[in-house]
C-alpha cells in the first residue's frame, strides 16, 4: 500500500507539474492552452539535440532549453494568440489545437518518429525506507513541483509584475486603468507558461520515454489535475495532479488495471457536477 501511495505521489507529480502552465494562462485570459503538452514535447527535443548533437552537459542544456522555450512563448503569443485579441475566446482554443498539429508534424519530421531515450536528471540508487523505494530523480521532481508553486504563490503574492497580472486576471479594464500594460502580462505569462512545460518535458521524458506522443496521456492527466483542484488557482493543480496520482494508482492496483483511466475520467465528471470550482477553486466570475 505503501509504495502505491508514494509511486501516486511521483506521478502525480507530473501531472502537476504540468498542470501549473495550463492555470498560468487561464487565469490571466480565460484560454486553455491544448499545445502545452506539444510544447513541452518539443522542448524536449530541443534539450535532446543540444545534448546528444551538440555534446552538452545536461545543465546547460537544461538552461538553454529554457531560454528556447521562454521565446516560443513569445513567439506563439505574438503570432498566434495576440492577432486574435477581440475575438470569442473560443478561436484562441481552436488556435492552440491547430498548434497540436503544427508542432507535432514539425517535431516528426525534425526530430525523427522513432522513440528515444532521454536522460535523468539524477542517476542514483534508489533510496529504500522500509518497504518503499524511492527513485532520487523522481523525489526531485516532486520537490520541483511544490518549489514551483511557492515560487509562483511568492511571485503573485508580492512581486511587482506579479501583482500586475493578478489585477489583470482579476479586471483587465481596470488594470488597463491603472496604467498596466495587458498585452505585456500576456506576453510574460505565455512565456512562464512555455517555460513551465519545457521542465516538465524534460523532467517527464525519463519515465516516459521521448517521442512526439510521450505527453498525450500526460497532458489530459494534467487538465483532469487543474479541473480536480481548481482551475482559478496555483493549489488547486498541485494538490489535484497528486491526489489523481495517488486514486489511479490506488485503482489500477486493487481493482483494474485496464479501466483506471476510465475510472479517473469518471472522478472529474463527479466532480463537475459536485463541486464545478475544484476541490480548492474560488468561486469563478466571469470577466465583463
Amino acid at each position: 500500500m505503501s509504495q502505491v501511495i508514494v509511486s501516486g505521489l511521483i506521478t502525480g507529480s507530473l501531472y502537476a507539474l504540468a498542470a501549473l502552465g495550463l492555470v498560468l494562462i487561464f487565469k490571466t485570459s480565460d484560454i486553455v492552452n491544448f499545445a502545452q503538452g506539444e510544447m513541452a514535447m518539443f522542448n524536449t527535443f530541443i534539450a535532446y539535440t543540444l545534448m546528444t548533437k551538440l555534446g552538452m552537459p545536461y545543465l546547460l542544456a537544461f538552461v538553454l532549453t529554457i531560454i528556447f522555450a521562454a521565446i516560443m512563448g513569445y513567439l506563439v503569443q505574438r503570432i498566434v494568440i495576440r492577432p486574435l485579441f477581440g475575438s470569442p475566446l473560443i478561436s484562441s482554443m481552436i488556435a492552440t489545437l491547430g498548434l497540436i498539429m503544427i508542432l507535432n508534424g514539425l517535431a516528426g519530421n525534425l526530430f525523427g518518429f522513432e522513440t528515444k531515450n532521454f536522460p535523468k536528471m539524477l542517476n542514483k540508487n534508489n533510496i529504500v525506507i522500509g518497504s518503499i523505494s524511492i527513485d532520487p530523480n523522481s523525489l526531485l521532481i516532486i520537490l520541483i513541483t511544490i518549489g514551483i508553486m511557492f515560487v509562483l504563490f511568492y511571485y503573485f503574492k508580492y512581486a511587482m509584475k506579479g501583482l500586475a497580472i493578478r489585477a489583470v486576471a482579476q479586471d483587465p479594464e481596470a488594470a488597463k486603468l491603472m496604467g498596466i500594460s495587458i498585452d505585456k502580462v500576456t506576453m510574460s505569462t505565455w512565456m512562464m507558461s512555455s517555460i513551465l512545460s519545457a521542465i516538465a518535458g524534460m523532467l517527464i521524458a525519463p519515465t516516459t520515454f521521448l517521442d512526439i506522443n510521450m505527453m498525450a496521456d500526460v497532458h489530459l492527466k494534467s487538465f483532469s489535475s487543474a479541473v480536480l483542484g481548481g482551475f482559478n488557482t496555483f493549489l488547486g493543480p498541485v494538490a489535484g495532479g497528486f491526489i489523481l496520482g495517488v486514486v489511479e494508482n490506488l485503482f489500477g492496483r486493487y481493482a483494474s488495471l485496464e479501466w483506471k483511466t476510465v475510472f479517473v475520467f469518471a472522478l472529474i465528471v463527479i466532480m463537475l457536477v459536485v463541486k464545478p470550482n475544484g476541490i480548492f477553486g474560488k468561486e469563478y466570475r466571469k470577466k465583463v
